[in-house]
């Protein structure tokens, strides 16, 4: 289980590494894929159901307003699937599905704990705290879409929508902090790769070109954040450490509402369901996010 280390927010860190996975069963657990295949997307791979899934809050959005709020994938791999996705189905059809595929992917992974005492305790701490900044800025879409959804009544469907109300939450607050870096998206990831948050391999998945990455490269290198080994200069890591901190600090406002013995037992709650759900092997050893490396 992830501890938290001296840091003024780490807290909040650990607390988003644990909520993280419990979010992003939706994208790989078979039960999503049994969902999205009756609605008639494709399942050779994740993308169609993923831009499905986390899109559909935003209701039938297009390509700009998903490349904008997404940030780390390029117009292109959007264009892909969005509004393509629309066609097949409604973004109501796919929230209706969503759910299903949740409850069924945690029925599966979690068996009878779903209605266990422990879980509807840790849904309801993590529900006070995604309710806590509603309604959510402009500067938050994807955590407004998620929080203006109706509030299912079990508490897994509870815990797994306020964990993607906060995950989202943070995601937003990380655009910010990329932005105030100035730092474009491409460069966003290049930098990430940079201080060894994963390979630049595992960053291939946003649908960046070569040429486009090693342009990203060219233009950190010039500002003194990148070395001629693609590893970052001292310059580049304080950059990256100084986003990283933004984020924690912009992820902090919606845990305010928990006092510290609240927030000890909800880390103590999470702790079995974290377990087995990165036990389950369903998730990537290695993420985009950074989370085990940074």
């Amino acid at each position: 289980m992830p501890q938290p280390n001296q840091h003024p927010n780490a807290r909040v860190r650990q607390l988003w590494h644990l909520l993280e996975p419990l979010h992003a069963v939706l994208y790989y657990a078979p039960e999503s894929f049994a969902e999205a295949d009756a609605l008639g997307y494709g399942t050779d791979e994740r993308w169609p159901s993923y831009f499905a899934w986390r899109v559909a809050p935003l209701g039938a959005a297009g390509r700009e307003r998903v490349t904008a709020t997404f940030h780390s994938f390029s117009p292109e791999m959007v264009g892909r699937y969005v509004p393509a996705a629309w066609d097949i189905a409604a973004p109501e059809a796919v929230l209706a599905a969503r759910r299903r595929a949740v409850d069924r992917a945690y029925r599966s992974i979690l068996g009878a704990r779903v209605d266990g005492p422990e879980l509807a305790e840790a849904a309801a701490l993590t529900r006070r705290a995604a309710q806590s900044s509603a309604p959510y800025p402009a500067g938050c879409p994807l955590a407004a879409a998620n929080a203006a959804l109706p509030w299912p009544d079990e508490p897994h469907q509870v815990l797994w929508q306020a964990a993607t109300v906060l995950r989202e939450h943070r995601g937003d607050g990380h655009l910010t902090a990329l932005r105030e870096a100035g730092l474009d998206p491409v460069e966003s990831l290049v930098s990430f790769a940079a201080v060894g948050a994963a390979a630049p391999e595992t960053f291939a998945s946003r649908g960046w070109t070569g040429k486009e990455w090693s342009a990203a490269c060219q233009r950190l290198a010039e500002r003194g954040l990148l070395k001629e080994d693609g590893t970052a200069t001292e310059s580049g890591r304080a950059l990256r450490q100084t986003v990283e901190d933004r984020t924690d600090e912009l992820a902090a406002e919606p845990w305010r509402a928990l006092v510290a013995h609240d927030i000890d037992r909800l880390a103590e709650l999470l702790g079995d369901p974290w377990l087995t759900v990165v036990g389950s092997g369903l998730l990537p050893g290695e993420n985009t996010l950074g989370i085990g490396k940074i």
